[in-house]
């Protein structure tokens, strides 16, 4: 009885409960009119928001009226509104989800180590892109050499869109790793920095002598770019370079650095970059132990520590203020005499809004600088699910098509009138 009277209370609950589940709570959050008002509410805010203060024109800014109007009628991407993805538009979400969001296309390389004059190794990985239809002539086929960030190597997904952006144009690829990133031996006690171009001078050199007929552009990403910057502005009129796309770079080291050592920025970004600098070094301990102390440098807990304890010091700089000033390419944009095009996020905490050279560059015809408002650190991501391409890859694509298929309309850009 007492059994029967239990379980007959047990199925009255259990059948009040799932009415009141199925009907008085659905009913409450999403059928009542205070509940979907809620919603459509933030809903229609948000957007209101999005539209009105993220999605923006990017700002174009150039030295010269004909690298301008190039641009404009060349590259349409550089007017229209860029839509950063809609649900992660914010700086560090953007530098910090690409890696993971963005697919990675597949890319067969072709590996080549050359040597340096010192008698170090460097390791460039070719797509040679023999499918073009396009460009069917290796000889002529047009070259992209690309630089990867900090302690990025051809495997990075950016660098894996540029090549499939450039493999879709008929182009070849090259991607030059800096010393000791990406799996070869390191010969000598050096491996690479932002200020010094010698090995990619190197690089630049030996693509030349290999291929010849084939124009040549350059693309660099993060320090990449900040590589190439400074290149230009020590060669001026003396490469063979025809135009360059700059993307994410610090044009001053102080301020970039100052910008990362802030709490938050710190604890995202500068410990884990220190934490691959050093693993970098510590996988070529035998050879770096013979000339740096290798044990004080694994304790460095910033990028300007390493920096302080390895990077000026392997480079021959007295102070690690000299190194930082001869690495930011701030000093050196009046001097570049090939075009370049340079993209920066206004958000980027590693290269602040503030450090952006928008007065040097008014000052020099070969260069346009391309701003929006939000974007990252080699973020750009836009789309509902942002996988194959980003603002980015956009900007790439059409300014290497522009300077490889239109080159013409850049030549003599310090003959423009201002």
């Amino acid at each position: 009885m007492i059994w029967t009277e239990l379980d007959f209370n047990f199925n009255i609950l259990t059948r009040d409960l799932s009415h009141y589940l199925e009907n008085q709570v659905k009913v409450g959050l999403f059928g009542s009119g205070l509940g979907l008002s809620l919603v459509l509410g933030f809903s229609a805010a948000y957007t209101c928001y999005y539209l009105l203060s993220v999605a923006k024109k990017p700002q174009l800014i150039s030295g010269g009226k004909k690298f301008y109007h190039f641009l404009r009628e060349q590259c349409p991407v550089v007017s229209e509104t860029y839509y950063p993805t809609f649900w992660c538009w914010e700086s560090r979400i953007q530098t910090l989800l690409r890696p993971f969001v963005t697919a990675k296309p597949g890319v067969v390389y072709r590996n080549e180590l050359i040597k340096a004059p010192d008698g170090g190794q460097i390791s460039l990985d070719w797509f040679d892109n023999d499918d073009s239809l396009s460009h069917p002539d290796p000889a002529t086929r047009p070259t992209v050499l690309l630089l990867p960030g900090l302690t990025g190597t051809s495997r990075e997904s950016y660098i894996l869109h540029m090549v499939q952006q450039s493999r879709d144009l008929g182009y070849r690829c090259v991607v030059f790793n800096n010393r000791g990133v990406s799996g070869e031996t390191l010969l000598t006690p050096r491996t690479y920095c932002a200020a010094n171009t010698e090995d990619l001078e190197t690089v630049i050199e030996h693509i030349q002598r290999t291929n010849e007929a084939a124009q040549i552009m350059a693309a660099g990403v993060s320090m990449g770019g900040m590589m190439l910057a400074n290149y230009l502005g020590r060669k001026g009129h003396k490469t063979c370079l025809k135009g360059v796309v700059v993307f994410s770079a610090g044009w001053d080291v102080f301020e970039c650095t100052a910008s990362l050592e802030k709490p938050l920025d710190r604890f995202l970004f500068n410990s884990y970059l220190t934490s691959c600098l050093q693993a970098s070094v510590d996988r070529h301990r035998p050879v770096l132990e013979k000339c740096y102390d290798i044990d004080h440098v694994m304790k460095a807990k910033t990028i300007r520590e390493f920096d302080e304890r390895f990077t000026s010091i392997m480079f021959g700089y007295s102070t690690n203020d000299d190194y930082y000033l001869d690495a930011s390419p701030v000093h050196r944009l009046k001097s570049v005499k090939v075009p370049m095009l340079c993209l920066n996020a206004a958000d980027d905490v590693f290269s602040p809004s503030h450090a952006i050279p928008v007065e040097a560059v008014k000052q020099n015809p070969n260069l346009a600088l391309l701003i929006t408002c939000h974007g990252g650190h080699i973020g750009f991501l836009e789309g509902l699910w942002p996988r194959r391409s980003t603002y980015m890859d956009r900007v790439f694509k059409q300014f290497a098509k522009a300077v490889i298929e239109q080159g013409t309309g850049l030549q003599d850009l310090s003959c423009s009138e201002n």
